[in-house]
């Protein structure tokens, strides 16, 4: 399965008309989107295929999957938050059922020690071989016991303009990862990653374990 993981920069960045000419390009199964809005629903009548989206709580724009077959509702987690910040910084990941693997889309919260945090849970919720994929914001080691950093190495992103930081991320449990790589930024202040996964032999995992991150 090859797939697309892209923080699109809400009304500022990338345009429908951009995915569009990437997935023609790429030909990935799947498209994972962060700060989608409104107008990047029109990546459906452009392209085709099958399109879900949710904004994040008290925002505007949100989590959006695209892809060349029907999909299966997504299932939206909330993350924990706290509740001191501006607006509580509420986020949500969705989780889509593909194939025999579960895909969580991700945007953390900036705050190094919650979006921790938000990872743990989302591993403490899952079951079986799953990838979680998305702006991470972790800046350094970013550690989940049983799951495999397996995203591309290089800087996805230029903090304030200046900061080379890899915070699109991928990590996978009972999932491998033949192919990884950091695409060009486009419009937005973030590069696309590419993905090419596979599930692995031997029984899919039951639960997570406890993080140690």
């Amino acid at each position: 399965m090859r797939l697309i993981s892209w923080n699109v920069l809400r009304q500022a960045g990338a345009t429908a008309e951009d995915l569009a000419g990437l997935v023609d390009d790429r030909q990935p199964d799947l498209l994972l989107l962060q700060e989608a809005t409104v107008d990047i629903d029109r990546v459906q009548s452009l392209i085709g295929g099958y399109y879900w989206r949710c904004s994040m709580p008290n925002r505007t724009h949100g989590l959006a999957f695209w892809s060349r077959r029907p999909l299966p509702e997504p299932t939206v987690l909330p993350l924990p938050f706290d509740p001191r910040s501006r607006s509580g910084d509420r986020r949500i990941a969705a989780v889509l059922p593909f194939g025999d693997m579960n895909l969580v889309n991700v945007h953390l919260a900036h705050g190094q020690l919650l979006l921790r945090r938000q990872l743990r849970h989302i591993a403490e919720d899952a079951t079986g071989r799953i990838a979680i994929v998305g702006d991470m914001n972790a800046v350094g080691p970013t550690s989940l016991t049983g799951f495999d950093d397996v995203g591309p190495r290089k800087r996805t992103h230029m903090a304030k303009g200046i900061l080379p930081v890899r915070i699109d991320r991928c990590l996978t449990r009972g999932i491998s990862c033949e192919r990884a790589t950091v695409l060009d930024r486009g419009r937005s202040d973030h590069h696309p990653i590419l993905l090419e996964l596979s599930g692995t032999s031997g029984p899919a995992p039951s639960s997570a374990p406890a993080s140690n991150g």
